[in-house]
């Protein structure tokens, strides 16, 4: 019998790094009796942080996914959890989860507040439209502030926080919550490590702060419910908690508002409410409308509803190699079901696949199953050729899903074994890391004879070395970290290309008339999007028909080497307009070469620049070193974006160019005696001041071999 999905939920915990999202879920892990023993992230024990370099830095790496369940009202829930990490160098974990997710525990430090990696993982959620309910967390930390959160919320994500809790004390003197919609305060018992509660008077000095934040609720949630509206008007006492509740989850699932809690993971206190809050409020997967997706054979627009019996459809979010199963795909069921060893397509390849076994994940554990159906998370070994992104399914009801888009690596550095023998060993673990994480990305250089890995940051690249060594056993030399720049056009330029070979026999000719300009925006959403924009106004003949493919190849293909430094050219459009052809000579090959050709010549005449990655840089420091970290940022081309006031520490944000922020953590520290943290996240591409290309320009046309350690 098909189990109800009314009581199922995919949930996330996301949040920016240090907010305590770990320590989160292995307290949901224990409440609901999945372990007995809590472990902690910083001794390493923490059941979610598996790989052994999640353990000995205390942060996470890679999201891991687990089953549980919760009792809630005298019925069973179960609960899909994929905890998520919250640096920014592994951002494509929180990218991919959320893609596959139906609501999310956004995850809050009540003392840090809103930082620049909240903003990141909010916009993702976003663009993937998942409910949340917040959660601040660490009340009792010195400095803890509930509801300067929730205004750091509004204000700067611009969302609508709803606090549906008031915290009573904060600090040491956290104990307990007001709940606004039963109008009754709970206080954790120590003694059970926070399994029970007990609930007390709502304390003297509370009562107004209670009422004007139960009221600004009712207020906010009036609009979902008529009923609430009438009563709200008449006698606000008489609305129900049931009627609160229904219209809080309507209005949170419209996205409208986020109910916002508080509590303490690390001290026990909160967890339960917040999981009562995920089965109220969030979606189960029949709450979701049905998956749009396109059918691979029409082109039409097709759409599956999460139904057992409806066909087979999933998406492929995650590779995992596993020392003992082997290649490990995640993916998400939306509709129909699917059995142990039964067969799907893959659309991408359009191959088709025998799944062998299918498995319930719980962190780095497989707990075999025989079949899984809609709405739930699984993984599945026997897919061949499977990558992030991909779209598996009923083969005789094929369906392409929406995939996701991944960020461009903006750091690169140059890597060899240290002997000659562990040359296969590396290849076959830079592919396998690849085929798991979209964002690295490996290329052999073939002037230098290096291969060159490239990722989102230092620390990605430091855990792929690190991960090189110890899963694949290849001990490497690597070289000094590079900036990835990238190359734009700034202006359009008409150009005519001939390409002639006369050789004994047949020769090769092709004519282009053509222009290259820069790329335009997006009319929606004001973006350019990446790659080539080319627009066919060929009439009457003038090239063939089959000849135009090979003319777009062959600028595709050219835009990997800039015309300045041979970096890329992420967008470009063209405007070809004319050309001649041989009867004879005339073939796709020649169409191609002169593409090729007459990019490296066109784009040379058309304003060509070097674009370099600009971070978003947030600094918390003491009042008394302000003015030696905003000095030492303008000495790094930082431009000053703001400074704001947290908890009596200067909050500094600022844009600056990566190639000036290696080893910047560590001069920090020199500068503030330790007292400053700083985060950064990738924010845009900007052209490079004329000095700085320059030396990038004359660095690539002198091209030595990198110096590796």
């Amino acid at each position: 019998m098909a189990r109800d999905l009314r009581f199922t939920r995919n949930i996330g915990i996301a949040a920016h790094i240090d907010a305590g999202k770990t320590t989160t879920t292995e307290r949901i892990l224990y409440y609901t009796g999945i372990i007995h023993k809590m472990g902690e992230v910083h001794e390493g024990g923490a059941t979610m942080d598996w790989m052994a370099q999640e353990q000995e830095r205390g942060i996470t790496i890679t999201s891991a996914a687990t089953r549980t369940a919760w009792k809630f009202l005298g019925q069973d829930y179960q609960i899909n959890i994929i905890d998520t990490p919250g640096h920014v160098d592994f951002t494509v974990e929180v990218e991919r989860s959320l893609r596959v997710l139906d609501g999310m525990v956004a995850l809050f430090c009540a003392v840090g507040g809103v930082e620049p990696q909240s903003e990141t993982v909010w916009r993702q959620a976003n663009r993937y439209n998942v409910p949340r309910v917040g959660f601040v967390n660490k009340m009792d930390r010195t400095g803890a502030d509930f509801l300067d959160v929730v205004r750091q919320v509004k204000e700067v994500l611009g969302a609508n926080p709803i606090p549906i809790q008031i915290p009573i004390g904060a600090e040491e003197t956290f104990r307990g919550v007001v709940d606004l919609i039963r109008n009754e305060a709970i206080i954790w018992d120590a003694d059970t490590q926070g399994m029970t509660y007990k609930v007390i008077t709502i304390p003297d000095d509370l009562t107004e702060t209670v009422a004007e934040y139960r009221q600004k609720m009712l207020e906010a949630i009036a609009d979902y419910d008529d009923q609430i509206l009438e009563k709200f008007f008449d006698d606000p006492s008489s609305i129900s908690e049931d009627e609160i509740n229904e219209a809080i989850r309507k209005a949170t699932l419209d996205m409208s508002i986020i109910p916002m809690m508080c509590g303490s993971s690390f001290k026990n206190k909160g967890v339960q409410a917040m999981l009562d809050a995920v089965i109220k409020f969030l979606p189960s997967p029949l709450d979701k409308p049905a998956i749009e997706g396109t059918d691979p054979d029409t082109e039409e627009p097709t759409s599956r509803l999460v139904d057992v019996k409806a066909p087979f459809a999933a998406l492929a979010f995650k590779i995992a190699t596993d020392p003992y199963v082997g290649r490990l795909t995640f993916f998400r069921v939306y509709s129909g079901k699917l059995d142990a060893g039964g067969q799907v397509l893959n659309t991408r390849t359009g191959k088709k696949d025998r799944v062998s076994r299918i498995y319930q994940m719980h962190a780095n554990k497989q707990n075999p199953i025989e079949l899984v159906e809609a709405g739930d998370i699984a993984a599945g070994v026997g897919f061949k050729d499977v990558k992030t992104g991909d779209t598996i399914c009923d083969p005789d009801h094929p369906i392409v899903l929406e995939s996701m888009n991944f960020p461009e690596p903006v750091i690169s550095l140059a890597i060899e074994p240290k002997t000659q023998k562990d040359i296969d060993k590396l290849g076959n673990g830079l592919s396998k890391l690849a085929e798991e994480d979209p964002t690295f990305k490996v290329r052999f250089d073939e002037e230098t004879g290096q291969t060159i890995i490239s990722g989102m940051g230092e620390l990605h690249l430091e855990i792929i070395v690190d991960r090189l060594r110890r899963e694949f056993k290849v001990e490497c030399n690597q070289g000094a970290p590079q900036v990835n720049y990238k190359e734009a056009i700034t202006r359009a330029y008409d150009h005519t290309e001939v390409y002639k070979k006369q050789t004994g026999g047949r020769g090769k000719y092709a004519k282009i008339l053509l222009e290259v300009m820069p790329a335009t925006p997006d009319p929606e959403t004001g973006e350019i999007k990446p790659g080539l924009q080319f627009l066919n106004q060929i009439v009457g003949g003038s090239i063939p028909r089959e000849f135009i493919p090979s003319v777009q190849k062959g600028f595709e293909l050219a835009m990997k080497n800039g015309p300045l430094a041979g970096y890329e050219v992420e967008s470009l459009c063209v405007r070809l307009y004319d050309g001649g052809f041989h009867a004879v000579d005339s073939d796709a090959f020649s169409f191609e070469m002169a593409a090729k050709l007459a990019f490296r010549n066109a784009t040379r005449n058309a304003g060509p620049q070097i674009l370099e990655p600009i971070m978003k840089l947030e600094v918390v420091t003491p009042d008394e070193y302000t003015g030696d970290v905003m000095g030492d940022l303008n000495r790094r081309r930082g431009i000053m974006e703001g400074i704001d006031m947290k908890n009596n520490a200067q909050v500094i944000k600022a844009k600056v160019p990566l190639s000036e922020m290696f080893g910047y953590v560590t001069s920090l520290r020199t500068i503030t005696s330790g007292r400053a943290t700083s985060s950064m996240e990738f924010s845009h591409f900007a052209p490079a001041p004329a000095a700085i290309a320059e030396e990038v320009i004359a660095k690539a046309k002198g091209k030595v071999k990198v110096e590796l350690e």
